[in-house]
């Protein structure tokens, strides 16, 4: 494959199998149970590129580790891990924008007409969009929305695939069209008996003094966030103490900042809820982004 131009906004696709293909190549078939009924899951990081065309890839081989748990959930195969880096080595190796990117690692079950066939694994390397860029840099409005289910709702429930990063987006989808007719950037969603629980694509984190806190796993069936976790792991040896807790939106009102965290926007400061504002946090984000690395 030819060097592409570093101006270009076409991802870069690899197939398990298969190798690199043009970005314009079909790359599924009809009946792949990825697209007929969303039965998979994937993975999504960050990459920084230098003006030299070196990579570096964030928290790579934890992420390798929440694919092969989501495969397990799903009663997959576990990920070939050799065959997977092989493959972003092969996509970043034909990347050559300086700038951040976003790496995605997608998995099905295959073909519906080939049960026990092999899997589809597909990795692309796309350009970070301008508006995640800003939202990090300006902050973001968040709307509160209902997801239907209490705060321990998964704890006896596997089948509800809780803290399994499926390919089934519909939902999240949805949600982030409300809250665009809300006048908002993103989610909140909020558990039937009161409590605050993540974002379609990220996690809820917030200060009240010097304790960072996060909704925990488990029953409240959220996606278990490696961006968070590394921000905790460091800011822990910054002076903050961290907290797995529940809360509620008036918590958050009262808190001293409340973020989104996430592998493509980093740490974005949440200035409205709802459309009322927020506690004004700017030296308290920009410590929080250096901590998660961004």
């Amino acid at each position: 494959m030819t060097k592409r131009p570093t101006d270009t906004t076409l991802p870069v696709l690899g197939v398990l199998g298969a190798g690199l293909v043009p970005a314009d190549d079909p790359v599924l078939a009809a009946d792949d149970l990825g697209l007929t009924r969303g039965d998979g899951c994937f993975e999504a990081t960050r990459v920084v590129t230098s003006e030299s065309g070196s990579h570096e890839v964030d928290h790579l081989d934890a992420h390798l580790d929440r694919l092969a748990v989501s495969c397990a959930l799903l009663a997959l195969p576990e990920p070939d891990r050799e065959r997977w880096l092989e493959l972003v080595g092969q996509v970043l190796t034909e990347w050559h924008r300086p700038g951040e990117a976003m790496l995605k690692l997608m998995l099905t079950r295959g073909r519906e007409s080939s049960p026990g066939g092999p899997i589809t694994g597909i990795a692309s390397v796309t350009a970070t969009s301008e508006k995640v860029l800003r939202q990090r840099q300006r902050g973001i409005g968040v709307a509160t929305l209902a997801r239907g289910t209490a705060s321990n709702t998964y704890t006896d429930a596997p089948w509800l695939l809780g803290g399994v990063k499926t390919l089934s987006y519909a939902v999240n989808v949805a949600a982030l069209r409300t809250a665009t007719e809300r006048g908002a950037d993103d989610v909140l969603f909020t558990s039937t008996d009161g409590f605050v629980l993540e974002a379609p694509t990220a996690s809820v984190v917030w200060l009240t003094g010097s304790t960072l806190h996060t909704t925990p796993h488990g029953g409240t069936g959220i996606l278990a966030s490696i961006t968070q976790q590394a921000l905790f792991t460091e800011a822990e040896g910054d002076g903050f103490t961290t907290d797995y807790a529940l809360g509620t939106v008036t918590d958050l009102h009262a808190a001293d900042g409340v973020w989104l965290v996430s592998s493509g926007r980093g740490v974005a400061r949440i200035h409205t809820l709802d459309g009322s504002p927020l506690r004004d946090c700017a030296e308290a984000t920009e410590r929080l982004s250096k901590l998660a690395g961004f």
